[in-house]
């Protein structure tokens, strides 16, 4: 919905059904306006109009069909909320369950949201870095405007560093000095090829491994931190990093795998996909 369908109109009359019906229906509105927010003092109601079926740019209205009335209509003012972003809309509605909301946002533009049906989308990831690298991703995802589903995100991070209190070796190995990882005991990082000087314990995915495997010829105490196998069976719809996918995304079930290292447009993609079909 766009707010130019919306129209917000200072009322004299206290906001009953009757009231609303009796004012309303006398009323001529611009032709493009589906919703009026009306306001008396610190109430505020809703209504749905219908208007007749001339070619003038005001016609009148013909009928009204309630939204909501004061008891169940809050207004809320926040200039970070892009009031024409679905994703930002569910995540208002879902502070305010039950109510219909009626919202001043960026650019002072209004509003509202009721009785929207929104969706979890779980992403799993690895930190540090902080915040997690697929957060920043979803996040601009749903703020691109290009992501036209009421996405409620939820974000799983597994932190590494807390893993070193498992490794039972006299040092550890990380996947990426990126990461900027350390630990109170010797440690490394896979990506730069150390000489070992220790036995380590490695902290990474299934790759990481074959790589640890492919470099020193041998095996080597592991603790797997593949986001995908951190995806539970339990039909939410996840998107996760994964260092096996080299461009684009792919679905997998209720999975939607991206690059580690992609970007906004791939994330926008991938959770478009993920939710293709979805009521």
């Amino acid at each position: 919905m766009h707010c130019k369908d919306i129209s917000l109109h200072d009322v004299d009359f206290p906001l009953t059904e009757n009231n609303i019906s009796d004012a309303v229906l006398k009323w001529e509105i611009y032709v493009r306006t589906e919703y009026l927010v009306l306001r008396n003092g610190k109430e505020l109601a809703v209504v749905r109009i219908r208007k007749d079926g001339s070619d003038s740019l005001f016609r009148k209205v013909i009928g009204v069909e309630t939204v909501s009335l004061p008891k169940d209509t809050l207004f809320v003012k926040d200039p970070s909320v892009d009031v024409l972003n679905l994703p930002a809309l569910a995540s208002v509605q879902e502070r305010y369950p039950g109510k219909a909301v009626v919202i001043e946002g960026m650019f002072s533009y209004i509003n509202f949201v009721s009785g929207l049906k929104t969706v979890k989308l779980r992403a799993i990831d690895n930190i540090p870095p902080q915040p997690s690298r697929l957060r920043v991703l979803v996040d601009r995802a749903l703020s691109s405007g290009l992501v036209d589903i009421p996405i409620i995100p939820e974000y799983k991070d597994t932190d590494l560093e807390e893993n070193i209190k498992h490794v039972r070796t006299e040092a550890v190995m990380f996947p990426c000095k990126v990461s900027g990882m350390k630990a109170d005991m010797p440690f490394y990082f896979l990506d730069t090829a150390p000489e070992l000087r220790h036995d380590v314990t490695l902290i990474g995915c299934g790759l990481s491994k074959r790589i640890f495997c492919t470099l020193y010829g041998r095996d080597v105490p592991f603790i797997n931190v593949c986001p995908l196998d951190a995806v539970p069976d339990d039909g939410v719809k996840t998107i996760v990093r994964c260092c096996t996918i080299k461009e684009g995304h792919e679905i997998e079930g209720n999975t939607a795998k991206i690059p580690w290292g992609a970007t906004v447009p791939e994330t926008i993609d991938a959770i478009n996909a993920l939710f293709a079909g979805s009521e």
